[in-house]
């Protein structure tokens, strides 16, 4: 595609955002040319509200299928959310404005998607795209594409491990390994996963690695012929062919400063709340045997990059704490075994929070030591460092800590790496402290609440460690 035709193609994206600041902004017009008492401060914040709202439900996206009628309900709702709590400043005017704004959303909207199609058609402002697979669905998706120009699509070629046996006339560009440079080489911005000629499992690390290429991707489900219970507008579509769209890694700008101002606001409010705590802790652990009171100690976080590690100190030992997996009875005193048991050791993690160096929540942090044997052996532990560590995590508050599997660890973290919202770190959070009981005992469960399935809680044969809880 020539640079000419790319650069109007990638502005793409950002038709939606402009559409309904325009759109909420000629509500705002409206409503003060008509006198009402919601004009003035109380409808702009009601208007960056609801562009924020808009923002996090996933509605700038822009879909294959060009119809704003699926998504109507969701941007009605979005529009009628602030004035729950904006009511007594928009006044009695509010429910009008409401109203006023979603309409006009959803007109400037269908204008748009309207004047798009009709460029498509003319041959204008087609996204090159990739068909992932060269089965039989694969080729009927190429071909309801070039039979729908409305669709904004033009498919480059195909890409799998072996030619399609039906003559389309497209290339194969390659193969699954090379997913990644084919997007890059020939500018693709829409993938379309068709059943290629692999397993699942193969398949998901190559289309990890293009995650954070500015391309979007969507699956054709199996058994597509049979209804989903997801809501159309969170679907796409392809004609009679459903499409799950995959969601961004990192969900945006906007998610990635969410969770940071989450973390630093949550961080300082439970740093002032435990300072007592910690400081009574750490008079404790002095007069118990007179050494410092807090440990530091070397972790990854994202990237692979490390930091220093935070904790009070429970060991009387930390010779090889760095590549020692167990910690035996011995090497604690019975403060420290009861601050281990509590997890009330983990608090001084929260200055790692305020230094931007972990999260409130996420994965854990591992020493580079087991980090780098874990990433050896296990399928997918590389994966777990695209966010950042945290205090707690999604495998933790299912019982996934101490002497468990590293490998069920593993496919909890990623799962909460691709699920993350802000509302599943509050319930994650909450879950942390319903899981110390009063006695200081760890709720950890019966075995067949969490270590089904896990290896009878053993870690990888590389490290076979004794049911205590490792450091940190």
């Amino acid at each position: 595609m020539s640079t000419s035709l790319a650069a109007p193609v990638a502005l793409l994206p950002m038709l939606l955002p402009t559409v309904d600041v325009a759109g909420l902004a000629t509500a705002d017009l409206l409503a003060r040319a008509a006198g009402w008492g919601a004009s003035g401060w109380g409808a702009t914040a009601y208007a960056c509200a609801v562009l924020v709202l808009l923002v996090a439900d996933g509605q700038h996206r822009l879909r294959i299928c060009r119809r704003v009628s699926d998504q109507l309900p969701r941007t009605v709702a979005v529009a009628a959310m602030p004035l729950l709590a904006a009511g007594p400043q928009l006044g009695p005017d509010g429910l009008r404005l409401v109203l006023l704004s979603a309409a006009s959303l959803v007109a400037l909207r269908a204008g748009a998607c309207a004047a798009l199609k009709a460029a498509h058609r003319r041959g204008l402002l087609l996204e090159p795209a990739l068909v992932v697979g060269t089965g039989a669905t694969a080729v009927r998706v190429t071909r309801l594409l070039g039979e729908h120009p409305e669709l904004g699509l033009a498919p480059q070629g195909f890409l799998d491990n072996r030619p399609s046996p039906h003559p389309t006339g497209l290339p194969l560009l390659g193969e699954l390994t090379e997913l990644a440079d084919v997007i890059a080489r020939h500018g693709i911005q829409r993938v379309i996963v068709c059943f290629p000629a692999t397993r699942d499992e193969d398949l998901v690390p190559l289309v990890r690695a293009c995650r954070p290429l500015p391309v979007d991707v969507c699956v054709v489900p199996r058994l597509y012929e049979l209804g989903t219970a997801l809501p159309r507008g969170c679907l796409d579509e392809l004609c009679d062919i459903p499409l799950v769209p995959l969601r961004r890694l990192g969900h945006g700008r906007l998610g990635v400063g969410a969770k940071a101002a989450f973390d630093f606001v949550g961080a300082a409010a439970l740093l002032a709340a435990v300072t007592p705590v910690l400081l009574a802790l750490a008079v404790a652990l002095w007069r118990d045997d007179g050494g410092p009171a807090l440990f530091r100690q070397t972790r990854l976080t994202r990237s692979g990059t490390t930091m220093q590690l935070l904790k009070l100190r429970t060991m009387v030992d930390h010779a090889d704490s760095d590549v020692r997996w167990a910690v035996l009875p011995e090497h604690t005193t019975s403060l420290g075994r009861w601050l281990r048991r509590t997890h009330l050791d983990e608090l001084p993690q929260l200055l790692n929070v305020l230094r931007a160096e972990m999260s409130l929540v996420g994965p854990r942090p591992e020493r580079p030591y087991f980090a780098a044997r874990f990433a050896r052996q296990i399928p997918r532990y590389g994966d777990r460092h695209r966010m950042r560590t945290g205090l707690t995590g999604w495998a933790q508050v299912h019982g996934l800590h101490g002497d468990t599997s590293i490998a069920e660890r593993v496919r909890f973290d990623n799962f909460y790496i691709e699920h993350w919202s802000p509302w599943m770190d509050m319930v994650i959070l909450a879950r942390t402290l319903c899981t110390v009981s009063p006695g200081g005992k760890k709720d950890e469960g019966s075995p067949r609440d969490h270590r089904a399935g896990c290896g009878r809680g053993r870690a990888p044969a590389a490290v076979t460690a004794p049911a205590h809880s490792p450091p940190g």
